[in-house]
């Protein structure tokens, strides 16, 4: 048999599509209608029957085998009328027809499915009304948490009724509902809630589910900003290394004249003392945390990162919000003195960093065109201490350099 021609496995293979497509339950909330729905069959023509007749009659049984009768649902066969001069008239399926949505659920195997959905389409736009286009977008999520739309519908109605709560998620008191629950479905209710709430009370600049308490006005738990006091005349109760919210940091009384921000996180710990310093380490992109601190305006800033292009974006960054900030070990010399420890930036950005300075945009530039080598990254913690401290000494006594 020509593997070209329809069977009913290939039927029910594009009736599969559309059902992942989700036009078949879409339909029950539009009431578009699609029955009788028609596909059109890839049949044999006038030179396949005349070379292999016998296996054209075996393809029209076995199309006929699944034909819907008067004890069976399926489809119904379209047949025309084919004049051929060697093996005469013949009549040959050209199409079938599902005449009802229970024949074409019934050959996928999928009524259960339909049945679920019907039911919780119905009890969910009784519900909330506003959500019907979004039911009819991604009919098959409705199926796929079946088990959890009861809860989950809680949760919307709640923070419907608490707009803006300013609370910590652990504090949404419902019965079955607990704060793992909610956490782990912060991405799909995410797009139920950004329908059934008003525009004003979405914070629409906080995006993805980490961003989910303060999209809906809950209480985020602290971010830390971790720093060490590197003047240890400056200890706070004798602490040094400190661990904080950033809203305790903001609040900090420390008679700092000069901060350091550094990336990695052994760095941050192996600093050297430095007087009236401390040093921050750890936040990554979580750099946009410093511009709620106010006292860091009037402070010298000093930032290191790792020579790639990711490590100037941060320095830019940073600089948005302390425009004071000046970098070392983040020029060219250091990046060829240290050439034995060159490795390759996995993503680097392509970002335009208007900030930089002359000689940071020269080198950035330098980076991006792979002119030394492709993709060049030479990660700070490759860089050696005693170039660190050397660095640290220049910084501390301006007439050393040359």
């Amino acid at each position: 048999m020509n593997n070209t021609w329809s069977t009913p496995t290939t039927i029910r293979s594009q009736l599969l599509k559309r059902w992942k497509r989700g036009d078949f339950l879409a339909a029950q909330i539009t009431a578009e209608a699609l029955f009788p729905l028609h596909l059109q069959l890839k049949r044999p023509n006038s030179r396949d029957l005349g070379e292999q007749f016998e296996a054209a009659q075996q393809w029209i049984q076995q199309l006929q085998q699944q034909e819907a009768g008067d004890q069976r649902v399926g489809y119904r066969i379209q047949w025309q009328s084919i004049n051929h001069r060697q093996v005469g008239r013949n009549e040959i399926p050209v199409a079938v027809w599902f005449e009802r949505e229970q024949d074409l659920l019934s050959t996928i195997g999928k009524q259960r499915e339909a049945a679920r959905f019907h039911t919780l389409s119905s009890e969910l736009l009784v519900q909330f009304p506003e959500l019907r286009e979004w039911v009819i977008r991604y009919p098959h999520k409705l199926i796929q948490f079946e088990t959890e739309w009861p809860r989950l519908l809680k949760v919307v109605a709640w923070i419907q009724a608490h707009p803006r709560p300013h609370c910590y998620l652990r504090q949404v008191d419902l019965a079955g509902v607990d704060t793992k629950f909610i956490e782990q479905h912060r991405a799909l209710l995410s797009e139920l809630l950004d329908i059934v709430l008003p525009a004003e009370q979405v914070d629409t600049d906080a995006r993805g589910v980490r961003a989910f308490e303060q999209r809906y006005g809950f209480t985020p738990k602290p971010t830390p900003i971790r720093f060490r006091i590197l003047d240890p005349t400056l200890a706070i109760a004798g602490l040094t290394d400190i661990s904080i919210p950033v809203e305790q940091f903001a609040e900090l009384q420390v008679a700092v004249e000069h901060v350091f921000i550094t990336e990695n996180e052994i760095n941050g710990l192996a600093f050297p003392p430095y007087p009236k310093s401390l040093v921050i380490f750890g936040l990554g992109y979580g750099l946009q945390l410093l511009q709620q601190v106010e006292w860091l305006k009037q402070r010298s800033i000093t930032y290191w990162g790792d020579i790639d292009t990711h490590g100037f974006a941060m320095l830019e960054q940073v600089r948005h919000y302390l425009p004071q900030t000046h970098s070392i070990l983040m020029e060219r010399q250091t990046l060829l003195d240290h050439r034995a420890f060159w490795g390759e930036e996995q993503t680097p950005t392509q970002r335009t960093l208007p900030l930089l300075t002359e000689e940071e945009q020269a080198l950035y530039q330098l980076l991006l065109k792979q002119e030394l080598a492709p993709q060049l990254r030479l990660e700070q913690e490759r860089i050696g201490y005693t170039s660190l401290c050397q660095a640290l000494s220049r910084l501390q006594n301006p007439e050393e350099n040359g």
